[in-house]
């Protein structure tokens, strides 16, 4: 369809002015340009849907295993979960936050490999147990996402008061502790589903392989994501642990899953792309 090669790029351009939007309201508290950014990312949701759709209709399938897909899948959950919890609990600066990092993911789309699975890979990818996996994992990957936005706001927060920055746009962040809730919240959903999907991946392995790749690195680096994540979730859940540290180390546990996502996807024998 000729119509569909303008959208990914009218998509690019619209979600681009809606970030920037956010990022002025950010700076100068401008609630007209952050009207206007909210609808700009609403057209944007619209148009990755029907992206979406129609694409899943030419292939015949659900469309989230390339690498082009994988990311522009992810930038669609990010921008769904921000709409959703934004409107629901109007969080102030979440939406802003939350995209930057899915526009950073599907601005990466535009230089990753596009098109049908390979002819190789094709018998693999075609179990249902695997789409489950994927989905499962990006899912997980998105509710990190937010617990990481939340973890931003309330550093930068932290370092506003410690500074005595007063001001509308310290009254917009909210409490410190409801910026922690947020996020704790947000990392336990994460959690199992990201477990889950690891186990799935285990069972998928353990069928096509015969065994389990306990030296891929994807598998060594997804386990180490967990380890840091399940370390964040005991600090906070039974130590009790709350404040700036916890805010710092749910960041570093994000950092590890680009670090996942991106780099040991290069270097595993099988995960290609996600």
């Amino acid at each position: 369809m000729s119509w569909m090669n303008w959208i990914f790029p009218v998509t690019i351009v619209l979600y681009s002015l809606s970030v920037l939007g956010y990022f002025i309201d950010f700076l100068q508290n401008n609630r007209k340009v952050n009207r206007i950014a909210f609808w700009l990312l609403l057209i944007v949701w619209v148009l990755q849907t029907v992206f979406f759709i129609f694409r899943a209709m030419e292939l015949n399938r659900i469309p989230i295993i390339t690498p082009f897909e994988g990311l522009f899948f992810y930038a669609w959950i990010v921008v769904t979960l921000s709409l959703v919890i934004n409107w629901y609990f109007r969080v102030a600066f979440l939406v802003f936050f939350t995209n930057v990092v899915g526009f950073v993911m599907m601005a990466f789309s535009l230089f990753t490999p596009d098109g049908d699975v390979p002819d190789s890979l094709s018998t693999l990818l075609i179990s249902e147990l695997l789409i489950i996996h994927v989905s499962v994992i990006l899912l997980s990957y998105a509710a990190f996402t937010l617990a990481f936005a939340f973890s931003i706001m309330y550093v930068i927060q932290h370092q506003m008061l410690k500074r005595k920055a007063w001001g509308k746009r310290l009254l917009r962040f909210g409490s410190l502790s409801k910026l922690d809730m947020y996020a704790s919240s947000a990392t336990i959903i994460a959690f199992p589903l990201f477990l889950i999907g690891i186990i799935l991946g285990f069972v998928w392995a353990s069928i096509q392989f015969g065994e389990l790749p306990w030296l891929d690195a994807k598998v060594i680096s997804s386990l180490i994501v967990l380890s840091a994540y399940a370390l964040y979730l005991y600090q906070r859940f039974v130590k009790l642990l709350r404040g700036y540290n916890m805010a710092l180390l749910n960041i570093a546990c994000f950092l590890l899953i680009l670090i996942n996502y991106f780099l040991s996807s290069n270097l595993s024998s099988f995960h290609l792309w996600y």
